[in-house]
């Protein structure tokens, strides 16, 4: 992952904004109890979720200079109340959480080997985020989308919804991209979480129709699609109406095409991880922000290797903040 780059002030936004307002991201998906297997019958309990570890770490870098909020649906257990403190803590909006009575938060388990290289382990089928815009208290979360500057959402978020859920957020996702709102959608896939490959290529192709900005892995693209390249992959992606795509290739680096830019970016320094949990997630985060703040792809795609290259040193999908350094606010 890439480290040591210099963060030099940001141009100003590509996206246009109130001049009496932040700049605003949304992220959309599900937060769940991680239980992390250390050894011995020892587990270590956080909280965690894909989408959610972007916006945590989108929050972390660009402080009070952009808005980050969460749609989901919780319990109204403790564990989903030490959920919502945790992100209020960490500065994210929570206004647009529904709490579900008599529900529990999903729960997956982790094992990490020797290479920090992780597994995954998933009891989540009543969870509370399963019923996103299928019930009265949940369908009203789209509206909260309606000014966001961008829509952040993953191939997690669509396995997690019921076929009505997914026409409503795609009728909703189009209308945000025609108004100006720019989406962007992360394919993370997990085939236990399908009913087969086939149902995850046809919703995920059809949702890529209203995506703006797509950061897909190149492993998970081949094991879905059969991509054998980075630029399969975004040529895919661009005949879908992709405009912008970042293909994450692991220790390989990435390769983004946009418009005549077609270029790989290489990591910088190679770090030996302890645990490669979040990594992507957090990548993300580092890009969209520099996204966000002006900078160029390749420049945005070094602040996602930085922060990434931080991320797999140290165990967990959401690191310590004080383990981040100079990144915490580097972008505000």
């Amino acid at each position: 992952m890439t480290t040591g780059i210099e963060l030099t002030p940001a141009a100003p936004a590509p996206v246009s904004t109130a001049p009496d307002r932040p700049r605003r991201i949304v992220s959309i998906g599900e937060c769940m109890i991680e239980m992390a297997d250390r050894g011995s019958g020892t587990m270590t309990m956080a909280y965690a979720g894909d989408t959610l570890n972007t916006a945590v770490y989108l929050a972390r870098l660009n402080g009070p200079a952009l808005a980050v909020d969460y749609v989901t649906a919780l319990g109204d257990d403790p564990y989903s109340d030490a959920m919502l403190a945790f992100w209020r803590q960490e500065g994210i909006g929570t206004d647009w959480v529904a709490r579900l009575p008599g529900q529990l938060p999903g729960l997956y388990l982790i094992r990490t080997d020797e290479r920090g290289e992780r597994s995954f382990y998933y009891y989540r089928s009543a969870a509370p985020a399963r019923s996103l815009f299928d019930l009265p208290e949940t369908v009203d979360l789209l509206d909260h989308l309606a000014d966001a500057d961008m829509v952040h959402f993953s191939g997690i978020t669509l396995s997690i919804l019921s076929y009505p859920a997914r026409d409503r957020l795609a009728e909703a996702l189009e209308k945000l991209r025609r108004g100006g709102t720019r989406i962007v959608f992360d394919g993370n896939y997990r085939p236990s979480l399908w009913p087969s490959a086939d149902v995850a290529r046809r919703v995920v192709s059809r949702f890529l129709a209203f995506v703006d900005l797509a950061l897909p892995s190149a492993d998970d693209e081949e094991l879905l699609f059969g991509d054998k390249s980075c630029e399969a992959v975004a040529n895919r992606m661009h005949g879908l109406g992709v405009e912008e795509v970042l293909v994450k290739h692991g220790a390989e680096g990435c390769y983004i095409s946009q418009g005549d830019l077609r270029v790989h970016v290489p990591v910088g320094e190679q770090v030996t991880p302890v645990d490669t949990t979040g990594a992507g997630d957090s990548f993300n985060a580092g890009y969209l922000s520099g996204r966000l703040a002006g900078r160029t792809p390749e420049e945005a795609a070094r602040i996602g290797g930085r922060l990434a290259a931080t991320v797999i040193r140290h165990r967990g999908a959401i690191i310590p903040r004080d383990a981040m350094g100079d990144l915490m606010g580097c972008l505000a």
